[in-house]
């Protein structure tokens, strides 16, 4: 009977889906990467996070970071550039949605969203990045998250 159990038990665990965040390739990224960290970096910014990450069209990809009160960050989405729409969401620890910008592809800026913020409180903040492109399933992000230290 506890073996039975155990076999039940085991199938039901493997059985959830979880979505975990995982890198991919940014290389093609990189120029950009690196323009915009010099740039920042020129303006007193440190970089306090940086990931590629997987992310599927028309699906929201979470991010949650600790932000301190009065502080300035500035926070950078850089999506693939083939895709059609860009958005970024953010929201407070009570939910309250404190950021949103859309880009369209086409867009003098093309497949970058950039954002300077400075919360209130210090909490944890949520930042939902999306991408939908019509050709690609699988598409990559890659992600900035800078701090203002001089």
């Amino acid at each position: 009977m506890i073996i039975v159990t155990m076999i039940c038990s085991s199938i039901t665990l493997h059985a959830q889906d979880i979505i975990r965040q995982q890198a991919c390739d940014s290389m093609p990224y990189q120029i950009q990467i690196d323009s915009l960290k010099s740039l920042f970096a020129s303006k007193g910014f440190i970089v306090l996070r940086e990931a590629s990450m997987q992310m599927q069209s028309a699906y929201e990809m979470p991010i949650v970071v600790p932000m301190s009160e009065g502080a300035l960050y500035e926070f950078v989405f850089i999506g693939d550039p083939s895709s059609r729409l860009y958005e970024v969401r953010m929201y407070d620890w009570s939910e309250n949605q404190v950021v949103y910008q859309k880009k369209m592809w086409g867009d003098v800026d093309g497949n970058i969203i950039s954002y300077a913020y400075s919360p209130a409180a210090s909490e944890y903040h949520m930042i939902k990045t999306l991408q939908m492109n019509k050709k690609k399933k699988n598409l990559c992000g890659y992600v900035l998250l800078l701090k203002k230290v001089k």
